[in-house]
């Protein structure tokens, strides 16, 4: 799963149009620019007030980041004054960009940068924009918390620990250009004026798969078995297969569909969700039943429940039955969630 967003510098879309576009976030500029270029805190509070989320990226000039430790703490002090200004917490990143096909040989005066940017505004909040190289040995040596990607100079690879992509350029919203993004993970930096992502703004999401065939008993509440994973930034789901697809305290919504073999058709068949203890999972609560008819042949099940909560200690499982006479078998399947955490 993805998040759209856009970044731009002089123009301004507007919250309208930018929502029509389907953007969820904005990335924007700090800087020494005094053209226009850089974030206000009136910008701030006019997409924080239309639900837009705010990333900041600190640039000057496209190759900066070969100033070294010195450099890093000033371009710090200053994007911080500057994010500060325009309503960001102090707890979210910020991203020193390097905006040139940035060599290994150079790497050892970017990891000097982005210490000293850390001296100044501690490790966790510096991030880095650029092309997959400078990404992933920053990230290798520990120097960037956090890491917004852009296709430019990438050669096609992507590091899978970036949290922004930026994979196309030179778009057109409300008559302004700017570059399509797309963040990779729950938190990827976002903020809103005086408000940090938390709850109900940032779902979690899972999204797995049955591709091995398993045995439905007659007249028993089967357990699936997930052994494809798609997507689960928050590991929810155990990367080698499994039966659960979410750990609580968390509210969530799930749809999950399978396909079964040899069910007779008009045979009544049912779906439910239950929250297993997770110290004992012989003990658990049952979520809601669904009643379907098997149709003869392959027969799919579509289930789905809009909302619910499952508490602390406790698992989320799918289950089906078939009440025929004769054992069949779940021939594929898959669950996508939604998650909030309380």
């Amino acid at each position: 799963m993805s998040v759209f967003g856009v970044d731009y510098a002089w123009g301004r879309p507007g919250p309208a149009a930018l929502k029509e576009a389907g953007a969820k976030f904005v990335c924007r500029y700090l800087s020494h620019d005094t053209s226009g270029k850089n974030l206000t805190r009136a910008e701030a509070d006019q997409l924080s007030r239309a639900g837009l989320w705010l990333v900041v990226v600190w640039e000057t000039t496209a190759r900066r980041a070969l100033s070294g430790r010195a450099g890093g703490a000033a371009d710090a002090r200053d994007a911080a004054e500057q994010a500060a200004d325009c309503g960001m917490p102090d707890d979210r990143p910020i991203y020193f960009a390097v905006d040139f096909d940035a060599s290994a040989s150079q790497q050892a005066a970017v990891n000097a940068y982005l210490d000293g940017a850390a001296s100044v505004i501690g490790r966790d909040r510096v991030g880095l924009y650029g092309g997959y190289g400078p990404v992933k040995r920053a990230l290798d040596a520990g120097k960037a918390r956090w890491a917004w990607q852009t296709y430019a100079w990438s050669g096609g690879k992507w590091d899978k620990r970036a949290h922004i992509q930026q994979y196309s350029n030179d778009h057109k919203i409300n008559g302004v250009s700017v570059d399509y993004d797309r963040a990779m993970k729950d938190d990827y930096g976002q903020w809103r004026v005086d408000v940090s992502p938390a709850g109900d703004d940032t779902p979690g999401y899972v999204s797995v798969g049955l591709t091995a065939e398993q045995v439905l008993a007659p007249g028993a509440w089967t357990t699936i078995r997930w052994d494809k994973e798609y997507a689960d930034s928050g590991h929810q789901h155990r990367d080698a297969g499994g039966p659960s697809l979410l750990n609580g305290p968390a509210r969530y919504a799930v749809t999950a569909s399978v396909r079964l073999r040899g069910v007779p058709a008009g045979t009544r068949v049912q779906a439910r969700l239950i929250e297993v203890d997770a110290d004992d999972t012989a003990r658990y609560d049952i979520g809601p039943v669904q009643d379907f008819r098997a149709s003869g042949g392959d027969t799919f099940v579509l289930y789905g429940v809009p909302a619910d909560t499952v508490n602390a200690g406790h698992r989320v499982r799918f289950q089906v039955v078939q009440h025929g006479d004769a054992e069949a078998a779940v021939t594929a399947g898959s669950a996508k969630l939604l998650y909030w955490r309380r």
